[in-house]
């Protein structure tokens, strides 16, 4: 009788055991946490609310943060990621190196390349000087959909532009198209496995002036291995690495800094 009650006690225990165990990796591991927030998790979500989880970001800065205040949009999208739903944003802890990079940079002209839901884009804006513009380029029709209402609801949609489109259509067109003569910040977070190509491609369009500098996220996680092999060996480029977190959670990340020599 002892050994068949204590049985169905000892499976919950080892049931708990299994489910702390897995709540711990996904904190950890990133390709766990990756698993379960952007497949298993939201994919569930959407299926049972009828939305997307960047349609129920913009919803919660909608009805949480203040209107014409970037600052607010920011901080409100960081409390719905880290409190509610996790999303591929720079991330706050990331986002301050961001920000001193821009700071430091005071661009005139700068460019992002993958706007997602606007994060990034309102978090540059908000720093940057009268007069100075921000072109970021979104792929996805429904981010880039987003991302436009997401930075006209910040207050920044005269300082942000955004393209929609491949990055590698829309480089190329940048001088001519959109009367940039050079860039003086770069902001590299879309497809990892276009940082490389679009860098090159940056340089092949002479985009790039003495002094141009490129910041690129995500580079340890999901990784950028070629990125940082071409701009740290390239005698073009000097190289500055910022160890981090993935953003939103505890797992080892970086931005690599690449100031571009001429």
């Amino acid at each position: 009788m002892l050994e068949s009650s204590s049985a169905p006690l000892f499976i919950v225990f080892i049931l708990l055991f299994i489910l702390l165990l897995f709540v711990v990796l996904i904190r950890k591991n990133g390709t766990a946490a990756l698993i379960w927030n952007e497949i298993i998790r939201e994919k569930v979500t959407n299926f049972i609310m009828n939305q997307s989880k960047e349609q129920r970001i913009l919803n919660f800065v909608l009805q949480n943060a203040v209107r014409g205040d970037p600052r607010s949009v920011v901080d409100t999208i960081d409390k719905y990621c880290s409190q509610k739903e996790w999303a591929m944003n720079v991330g706050n802890e990331k986002g301050l190196i961001l920000d001193k990079t821009v700071e430091e940079v005071n661009p005139s002209v700068a460019l992002e390349l993958g706007s997602y839901c606007g994060y990034s884009a309102v978090r540059i804006a908000r720093l940057l000087k009268a007069g100075a513009r921000l072109l970021t380029v979104e792929f996805n029709p429904e981010f880039a959909a987003i991302a436009r209402q997401m930075i006209e609801f910040a207050g920044v949609q005269d300082k942000v532009k955004l393209l929609e489109g491949p990055s590698q259509e829309i480089i190329p067109q940048l001088k001519k198209k959109y009367e940039v003569d050079t860039l003086d910040f770069v902001f590299l977070d879309h497809w990892k496995d276009r940082y490389t190509p679009d860098t090159i491609l940056l340089q092949e369009c002479n985009l790039l002036r003495k002094g141009s500098v490129l910041l690129a996220d995500n580079v340890i996680f999901p990784g950028a291995p070629d990125f940082l092999t071409y701009v740290r060996e390239s005698p073009h480029f000097q190289c500055t690495n910022y160890p981090s977190h993935l953003e939103y959670m505890q797992v080892e990340d970086a931005m690599e800094k690449a100031v571009f020599l001429g």
